[in-house]
């Protein structure tokens, strides 16, 4: 088939391989000049388990409580009305799954669980050097936080992740840089944890895309997607380009395209931000990646960088919220001081996280014949993508897919 994938976001680049690895004639228009240069570029880094990373899915490291003046959502000044009314899914979704997680949870987990196992195979088979650290810690600095964390240990136990209970001095041995001061009550060790550069990995893996074939059209910012015939227009150009599919992997920027369609998810954009700095001192460093619960930040080590992330922010608007900023450099400061340089080299950023109410993404057939969707993974668009793009390829492909679709199936929400 001839594809069209409109976004070249580590979805987009996934998607791009599974495809053009299966054969079929891939054609990907970004609006900008690489792959990865919008919200895939400073990700947190955590990739497994997926369900650790903050704001993965509601109700377990994101409860309602977290709506508040020092809470980690900021609510912008310009909210749109379809941004309250995805607030009030959102709280509804939270609420449920606080109490007794969803089967949609469950599934989340699953799917999570086969897109590490499809990466790593894709590590391995493509020999993909970027960089990545294993095993994760859970910080558990009060008995609220254990508290917090008891829905995400039953739901990991449940999905088959191995999740230990360990006190604080274990902690310290599996993380010696962590604050002789930093009051713990305990932490969950994940040893299968992973975390990892994902731009990296989404230019590595456009490499090999490339090497199936597929090609990348940069500066192509697509003004409509068409239906009759199928297909999709460039900005600038008098007439659409057809194609027998078009699949639509552009996170946020998507729903100005599903509209014209009459497809209308509840997709909103959650504003996250990371700091990056160079490491100091090894032993004052995080060896791997390490979830602060009480703050919902992550930290993880990346070759020689350390990056910390944090915060959700609903709302227009382009710079980091200083306050989301200090709380970031609060928390690597009380966890890991003297890890990083801060004098020079830190970069701040700040990306949109395109996510349902549930925390589920919306992966398959759109309901309009042509249009295929990949999109709102939320904070776990790194942690998913692998295993997202296969069970794309092989829906499209008519394929029983490795896992059941119900769970993400767009229609869910029409």
């Amino acid at each position: 088939m001839k594809i069209a994938i409109v976004g070249a976001g580590i979805v987009g680049v996934t998607t791009a391989y599974e495809l053009a690895a299966d054969g079929h004639a891939v054609t990907v228009f970004d609006r900008h000049n690489a792959a990865a240069t919008q919200d895939s570029f400073a990700t947190g880094g955590l990739l497994a388990p997926a369900a650790a990373i903050p704001w993965a899915l509601p109700g377990l490291l994101a409860p309602a409580r977290w709506l508040g003046r020092k809470a980690p959502l900021r609510l912008g000044r310009q909210l749109s009305l379809s941004d309250l009314s995805w607030l009030r899914q959102w709280r509804r979704a939270a609420a449920r799954a606080a109490h007794s997680p969803q089967p949609a949870g469950l599934a989340l987990l699953q799917l999570a669980r086969y897109s590490q196992a499809r990466l790593l195979e894709l590590t391995q088979q493509l020999d993909l050097p970027f960089e990545h650290s294993s095993s994760t810690l859970l910080l558990l600095r009060s008995a609220q936080d254990a508290e917090a964390a008891a829905p995400l240990l039953k739901a990991l136990r449940e999905t088959g992740h191995t999740a230990l209970e360990v006190d604080a001095d274990t902690a310290r041995r599996i993380e010696p840089g962590l604050s002789p001061t930093l009051a713990l009550a305990g932490a969950l060790h994940l040893p299968d944890g992973l975390a990892g550069n994902c731009r990296q990995f989404a230019l590595l893996l456009r490499q090999a895309a490339q090497r199936q074939g597929a090609d990348f059209q940069w500066n192509a910012a697509v003004e409509r997607v068409c239906t009759a015939p199928t297909g999709l227009q460039i900005q600038g150009e008098a007439s659409p380009r057809p194609f027998d599919a078009v699949v639509l992997c552009a996170g946020a920027q998507a729903a100005a395209l599903l509209h014209p369609l009459g497809l209308r998810l509840p997709l909103a954009a959650l504003h996250g931000s990371t700091l990056s700095a160079p490491m100091r001192e090894a032993l004052h460093a995080p060896q791997s990646a390490v979830v602060d619960i009480a703050s919902g930040s992550t930290i993880a080590r990346l070759g020689q960088r350390v990056r910390i992330a944090g915060g959700a922010e609903l709302g227009r608007g382009h710079e980091a919220h200083p306050q989301t900023v200090h709380a970031l450099y609060r928390v690597l400061g009380e966890c890991f001081p003297g890890g990083v340089t801060h004098a020079s080299g830190v970069q701040v950023w700040r990306g949109a996280r395109a996510m349902l109410p549930d925390g589920a993404p919306a992966i398959g057939p759109s309901g309009t014949p042509g249009v295929w969707l990949n999109l709102g993974h939320g904070a776990s668009g790194w942690a998913l993508a692998c295993g997202s793009a296969r069970l794309l390829a092989d829906q499209l492909a008519q394929h029983t897919p490795a896992l059941p679709s119900e769970s993400w199936a767009p229609q869910r929400w029409q």
